[in-house]
């Protein structure tokens, strides 16, 4: 964003305000020499025409604010139950408001934000968010005053696009059409009515892009106060990008080329800064930029720590060390460590069932005619006297090798074990039989005393922590195994599959209706997770019956936040597994793909997070129209055709250069990512896009030919009217067309459904 220098006419003062097209500075701006040599510049921001009364910019402002507020806060408690990733940025709040510790891959500012308005409100944090679905209301939860906090940061995005518009010097209609883009498009729309991060980013990301810009005014003013504050106020919008989300890296990269390319224009001999002026840009910009933010993304971390003093389920991610600075969480309290011969309840995680067996088996033949085992049955119940029933209980028992018959000995992870059924006083076993309700699964069953001898590799079982995402040397390590609070996947030793349970389909009356066990041959589904519950026979004289509280200690501030931030990158490396809605960068601009965040199966309603498909191909357009306006002019230039004035090329190459730079940082890095990839991380793209797409409207609407008189101000109104209306309104009815899967509130017919799936658009209930 460089300005052209010409010789200096006239008087040599600045002229207000700083968004017009020419301003003049005089070399001692920089405080090079006191000296009345002057030159005028064309600002880097300049001004495509004769500047509009300010009155209009601010009742369109007032409009388009006022729209966005409508639009984001209609329906908000639409649905009254958890929808998509509330399940985990709700359920962090919860463990904040208890001061729980958890583990996540994003950095907290905008965690903490949702939990500052529970902890407002005087919430406590015992609703978990554990499902898609649950209900808000039968659980009493805020969840209006945590969507309202989104819904208003989602808000305030539309009148700083529209603000950073205005500091670009562009006209009423073209920040009219930025943030008619991005306040009615739908993906914006849903991802900030919902308890998620992104409205936090990407309030972020547009206070980023209006304060550099305000920045940028200021230029000719360095080391001035309003230079400062708003150097400063970009620094700490920086903070809050990359303080929610890691690829807030890209919007550092956005500021970062500005940066350095001014940088690179002051080191030129031809603007007169000695070698010490131009550090002290330097270092101003190195202070402000790059310090501050990191010590307000460490304050973040620092306030994280101090809440989270509890311990909770993240401990398994972290060292021993860590673990000890933590107090024991009333969860810790009642849990038991796990020793061999203990009688314990095995309750699933996805089903919260436990794991139980009867003196009943399998029936010869299933319904559909295949032949089973006619052994034990082993199934799951959901029932609320787990502990009292012998049957839900199960002694763990010691490979032979290890079994010396002595009571006392720790469980560890890792470990290979044996499951005795309390019950029945038989072994569990899986085979290679099909189970009753999945072909594909292995039967579980209890087998008894010579069978058991004779089948003893079939009934050994290696209890695998389950720590998602991880390297194989954190999965593989020996962890003492706690009751409550250690993940374990009970993986077969002679099969390879690992014990799983389901409640989508139950067993027949032969199967009581319970739940049934199987062998999944996924090991590392998600679904696989138990826990030791708890443990049945622990006598009052073992030590183990008595609490007694750890010893509470402390580690320095930044080893804890260097260890969580090492994890933190690892585990975002890791996450590369299949997603039913994942998508590839190359399907986004053009809103190809989409997400369903919740349907219910009773009303027929849906949201589906999909974007303006009009909005998006719009841009799309006007950047490839950049792009071809660059390279015909570039052509031109090689031959000595001056087809653009140098104020149009000024805006050309500095104010859409910046934006199109912009969109290019926030999107083509993700095609060098392997992680996981999603919609929604198109959306900071997509905000500078429309900024982008509201300048190149007014540019091509402009008269900027190089040997333009006076241009016609009511020509290029005319077709600004135009086109920004014709667009506007194509945009505002495709919104309004997709409205009942945006906000989930009404249900549509199968026709109705079909109708909505453009392009690859995939709804639910269309038949």
């Amino acid at each position: 964003m460089s300005q052209s220098i010409k010789k200096r006419t006239g008087t040599g003062k600045r002229v207000q305000p700083a968004s017009e097209t020419i301003v003049e500075v005089p070399v001692t701006d920089h405080n090079v020499k006191k000296t009345k040599k002057y030159v005028k510049e064309v600002d880097a921001f300049d001004s495509a025409g004769e500047k509009e009364p300010e009155y209009k910019y601010w009742v369109a402002l007032s409009l388009v604010t006022t729209l966005a507020f409508y639009v984001r806060f209609t329906k908000l408690g639409t649905p009254d139950k958890v929808v998509f990733d509330e399940v985990h940025f709700g359920k962090f709040a919860s463990y904040y408001l208890e001061r729980t510790y958890f583990f996540d891959l994003h950095p907290p500012f905008a965690k903490l934000l949702i939990a500052f308005v529970g902890w407002l409100i005087g919430y406590n944090g015992r609703f978990k968010f554990d499902a898609i679905g649950d209900s808000y209301i039968e659980n009493n939860v805020p969840y209006l005053a945590y969507r309202s906090l989104l819904a208003i940061q989602g808000t305030a995005v539309v009148p700083i696009m529209f603000l950073t518009m205005k500091t670009l010097g562009f006209s009423v209609a073209a920040c009219l059409f930025s943030g008619i883009i991005v306040c009615f498009d739908n993906a914006q729309v849903v991802d900030s009515r919902l308890i998620l991060l992104d409205a936090t980013l990407i309030l972020s990301v547009a206070l980023t892009m209006f304060s550099y810009c305000k920045f940028s005014t200021f230029r000719q003013q360095p080391f001035s106060q309003k230079w400062w504050t708003w150097l400063l106020a970009t620094g700490v919008s920086l903070s809050c990008v990359i303080s929610t989300k890691y690829v807030g890296v890209f919007t550092y990269f956005t500021i970062g080329i500005a940066v350095l390319h001014e940088l690179w224009i002051l080191l030129d001999y031809k603007k007169g800064l000695t070698l010490q002026q131009f550090s002290k840009h330097f270092f101003a910009r190195l202070w402000a930029l790059i310090i501050v933010p990191f010590i307000i993304y460490l304050t973040w971390f620092y306030i994280h720590f101090a809440i989270l003093t509890k311990s909770g389920p993240g401990d398994t991610f972290m060292s021993s060390d860590f673990q000890e600075t933590l107090q024991e969480s009333p969860l810790a309290k009642h849990s038991k460590q796990v020793q061999y011969y203990d009688h314990i309840t095995i309750k699933h995680k996805e089903t919260g069932a436990f794991l139980h067996s009867h003196d009943h088996v399998y029936p010869l033949r299933y319904e559909d005619g295949r032949i089973s085992s006619n052994k034990q049955q082993v199934t799951c119940v959901d029932v609320d006297n787990a502990l009292s029933d012998p049957n839900n209980q199960w002694e763990i028992v010691p490979v032979a090798a290890q079994d010396d018959g002595k009571k006392g000995k720790d469980v560890f992870t890792n470990d290979v074990v044996r499951f005795k059924h309390v019950g029945t006083g038989g072994y569990l076993l899986t085979h290679d039989v099909a189970s009753p309700l999945k072909a594909t699964n292995e039967e579980f069953i209890v087998v008894f005393d010579d069978i058991a001898d004779k089948r003893y590799n079939e009934t050994l079982f290696r209890l695998k922590l389950d720590v998602p995402g991880s390297s194989p040397k954190k999965q593989n390590q020996r962890k003492k195994i706690k009751t409550l609070a250690t993940p374990l996947r009970v993986l077969h030793m002679d099969t390879v599959v690992a014990m799983w349970t389901h409640d989508d389909e139950l067993l027949p009356e032969w199967g009581f209706n319970q739940q049934e066990v199987s062998g999944n041959k996924n090991i590392k589904s998600k679904e696989n997770v138990w826990t030791f519950d708890a443990i049945t026979n622990l006598e009052e004289s073992d030590s183990r019956s008595k609490y007694v509280p750890k010893k509470i200690k402390s580690i320095p501030f930044l080893k804890k936040w260097w260890e969580l931030q090492g994890l933190m990158f690892h585990h975002n490396n890791q996450l590369s597994s299949t997603h039913p809605f994942a998508s590839q960068p190359d399907s986004w601009p053009l809103a190809l793909s989409g997400v369903s965040f919740f349907n219910d199966n009773e009303s027929k309603k849906q949201i589906f997070f999909v974007g303006n498909v009009i909005g998006f191909w719009l841009e799309v357009c006007f950047l490839s129209i950049y792009v071809g306006i660059i390279l015909a002019d570039q052509i031109t230039l090689r031959r000595n055709y001056h087809l653009l004035n140098k104020k149009a090329r000024s805006r050309l190459y500095n104010t859409l250069g910046f934006l199109f730079i912009g969109w290019c940082a926030h999107y083509f890095p993700f095609y060098l990512m392997n992680r996981q990839k999603f919609l929604h991380h198109y959306l900071p793209a997509h905000l500078i896009a429309a900024l982008f797409s509201g300048g190149l409207v007014e540019f091509i609407c402009s008269d900027n030919s190089a040997d333009a008189g006076n241009i016609s101000q009511r020509r290029k109104k005319v077709k600004m009217t135009i086109l920004v209306g014709t667009a506007s309104i194509c945009i505002i009815w495709f919104f309004f067309y997709f409205r009942p899967i945006t906000y989930g509130d009404v249900s549509l017919t199968p026709a109705e459904v079909k109708a909505r799936q453009w392009l690859d658009i995939k709804l639910h209930y269309a038949k």
